[in-house]
């Protein structure tokens, strides 16, 4: 099922989600200071073209750092992200098929508005295989 979800959220949603985020992280790494935020942003956008079976998990090493980044993060890219995932979402629910597409697009917006200090995990190691 996983797969079938993420085969379609590829074609209406995922594809151009994840262009967002890599058009992003070139930005990001036009300077130094701010390859950290176009890593995160790369490592988002493979979250956004294939976000069923993985989930967000925090990173026990972030320390001050990652919060100061994510306050840059949130003023500069971070709230013009999260407001297309939440538009997109808001779309794909519209639609009775769409509604799983949707929460997961609002599923990506916390990550969207605050990337580092998080990890992207699958969610049979989120939350033990079983």
């Amino acid at each position: 099922m996983r797969t079938i979800l993420n085969l379609i959220w590829l074609v209406l949603a995922g594809f151009w989600l994840a262009l967002g985020y890599v058009a992003a992280g070139l930005i990001c790494c036009v300077l130094i200071v701010t390859i950290p935020f176009g890593i995160a942003s790369f490592r988002i956008a493979g979250f956004a073209l294939w976000p069923f079976g993985r989930t967000v998990v925090d990173k026990r090493s972030a320390g001050a750092g990652s919060v100061l980044g994510n306050v840059i993060w949130v003023i500069v890219a971070g709230w013009w992200l999260a407001l297309g995932h939440l538009i997109s979402g808001i779309a794909l629910c519209v639609t009775v098929i769409g509604i799983p597409l949707g929460l997961a697009n609002f599923k990506l917006i916390p990550i969207s508005l605050l990337p580092l200090g998080k990890d992207i995990v699958s969610t049979d190691e989120a939350f033990g295989a079983r």
